[in-house]
């Protein structure tokens, strides 16, 4: 009979699982206690490589990916994010659009944050190398990943979404985003989430192309709306345009009023 049957053992060593095992922080109880302890577990050779993909092995790389990214990124200077498809080809009208973009926020002084991939990725970092501008691109590991596109000359590949999207918010001033899917929309209403409850200092939000996004937000200011799901948007963080000199003049403009 074990030492948690014996109700008065189980008294003597101050509750229903007997003795209590420290590891660190961590208390252990009753069968949770390990046979070994962290010494000797550090110092047995284990041709066993399991733990190189458990929990607490895993937070040491998302620490490392923010020591990494903080590091990279934290004299970058002003910058602006711009999102968008990987999937539009370079004779693209948007692809053009957001060369300019690129080009014109590198003329400006301002550094240009993309996700580092093809497609308007691609022609925004372009545009900023080609002004001679800092051209940034935060890549993320995917099975079919093309990697950082030649036009990054400040690039980082992460594995964790959440740690890039960090960077993006961290250290963009505003953000313009182009037609995209899934990935896109994603940075998208993640900037407008973090926006519309104060967990970020004002950003600006330009939405380029309005007739992509003009059925997306019309349901956003019906539906959702109506049904009191969201309060109104503030007009002034959130701009539509097909105008690429008016979306950075936005994102500039939002940057130099918040010196």
């Amino acid at each position: 009979m074990g030492a948690g049957s014996d109700p008065e053992k189980a008294k003597a060593d101050g509750g229903p699982f007997g003795e209590t095992y420290h590891r660190g922080s961590v208390i252990m109880r009753g069968s949770m206690i390990p046979e070994d302890n962290s010494n000797t577990s550090l110092l047995t050779p284990d041709a066993n490589t399991d733990w190189l993909h458990m929990d607490p092995w895993r937070v040491l790389r998302i620490q490392s990916e923010f020591v990494d990214g903080f590091g990279a990124l934290a004299e970058l200077g002003p910058a602006a994010a711009i999102f968008g498809s990987a999937r539009i080809p370079s004779d693209d009208p948007a692809y053009q659009a957001a060369r300019k973009m690129g080009h014109d926020i590198a003329e400006q002084g301002m550094a240009v944050i993309t996700g580092g991939g093809p497609g308007i990725m691609e022609a925004a970092n372009r545009g900023a190398a080609e002004a001679g501008g800092k051209s940034v691109g935060l890549g993320i590991e995917l099975p079919h990943e093309q990697g950082i596109n030649q036009w990054v000359n400040l690039g980082m590949t992460f594995r964790y979404f959440f740690v890039r999207k960090t960077m993006f918010v961290k250290y963009s001033s505003g953000a313009i985003v182009c037609p995209g899917g899934f990935g896109t929309m994603d940075e998208m209403f993640e900037l407008l989430t973090l926006v519309q409850t104060h967990k970020v200092t004002r950003k600006s939000i330009v939405l380029f192309d309005t007739d992509y996004w003009e059925g997306l937000f019309d349901w956003i200011a019906g539906t959702v709306r109506e049904r009191g799901m969201i309060s109104d948007l503030d007009p002034d963080l959130l701009v539509r345009t097909d105008d690429p000199e008016e979306a950075v003049r936005v994102i500039v403009d939002s940057y130099k009023s918040g010196l």
